[in-house]
């Protein structure tokens, strides 16, 4: 009798980010990615210089020349490539977490072990960091009322995909990467339970 072959090993995991920040424009995430990277000793990465790189034009003028679906399509594909391939800090675009697959990738990501860190934000706080400026397309016209609404949408999907949650308000950018730094190296790898830091007091 033949013997049955044995079948093939399952190819081993990409590489994964160490981490993935998420949360809304003035939470502080390209600069805490850069900080937590250094802390950790790995490179950082933000999807949104991606996108420029790739399109070769800033954010806002990807929204007026091309608009903004074609825009979700580039980040769909940056989070995408940069979840398979990144291997240091990833911090997302404020938007990215809305699209379906990227949000059944961060699941995913979670699921086997990864962080995926919400950087929660009022709006008191966000509002000097942000400046509501031209260059931040979707918070044209009222920019206030108009960062309350995103956030009404987002903070849903934010704590949703996150399995760490820190406060950023009265707090710099070097003590946030300090709590984040602190928080992965003292919880196990594979525990996705989500690790809530709602003290908006620097610690």
């Amino acid at each position: 009798m033949t013997p049955t072959p044995t079948p093939p090993a399952a190819p081993r995991a990409p590489r994964a980010p160490r981490a993935v920040l998420v949360g809304p424009p003035g939470s502080g995430k390209s600069t805490v990615a850069r900080l937590l990277a250094r802390e950790l000793g790995v490179a950082p990465r933000d999807t949104d210089v991606d996108i420029e790189r790739s399109a070769g034009k800033p954010i806002s003028e990807i929204f007026v020349d091309d608009g903004e679906p074609h825009f979700r399509d580039l980040e769909r594909d940056a989070v995408t490539s940069a979840l398979a391939s990144h291997a240091g800090v990833l911090a997302l675009g404020g938007g990215a977490v809305l699209d379906p697959h990227t949000e059944a990738a961060l699941a995913a990501y979670a699921a086997a072990g990864g962080a995926v860190v919400f950087l929660d934000v009022s709006l008191a706080h966000a509002a000097p960091r942000v400046g509501f400026n031209q260059a931040r397309p979707l918070l044209l016209g009222n920019p206030r009322s108009q960062w309350q609404a995103l956030m009404e949408r987002r903070r849903p999907v934010y704590r949703r995909v996150a399995t760490l949650v820190v406060s950023t308000d009265a707090r710099s950018p070097a003590q946030v990467a300090h709590e984040i730094a602190a928080a992965l190296r003292a919880t196990p790898p594979r525990d996705a339970g989500a690790v809530h830091h709602e003290s908006g007091a620097p610690q």
